[in-house]
């Protein structure tokens, strides 16, 4: 592997922060892209896809208040059908949205040469 100063200065910045030397960090990322564990992106993608992450987590918390709204109809207290409908309505429409919008993101991705 051959790196000129800067990126080679950017090299030892990321293996550094992983607490590994120089050529161990190198051989982990280039063998976790062979093998597809991870998917080089840029900056940029990285950012939108970490958006896209924490607001399916928040969508997540959505479905477990459902969980609760229905746990608490299920031991007499008033929650009614047309409550648990509509926030479970909202819910699937935001994963649907977050989903589409993930894939869109996916499709733009250049293709790995």
């Amino acid at each position: 592997m051959s790196y000129n100063d800067d990126e080679m200065a950017i090299v030892r910045v990321a293996a550094d922060r992983d607490n590994q030397a120089v050529a161990a960090w190198v051989g982990t990322a280039a063998l976790n892209v062979a093998m597809e564990k991870v998917v080089p992106v840029s900056a940029d993608s990285r950012d939108v896809l970490a958006e896209f992450i924490q607001a399916r987590q928040q969508v997540a918390r959505i479905g477990n208040n459902v969980n609760q709204l229905t746990r608490t109809r299920n031991v007499g207290g008033t929650v009614s059908d047309a409550q648990l409908a509509a926030v479970a309505a909202v819910a699937e429409r935001a994963i649907r949205r977050l989903d589409e919008a993930t894939l869109q993101v996916m499709r733009e991705r250049k293709p790995r040469a």
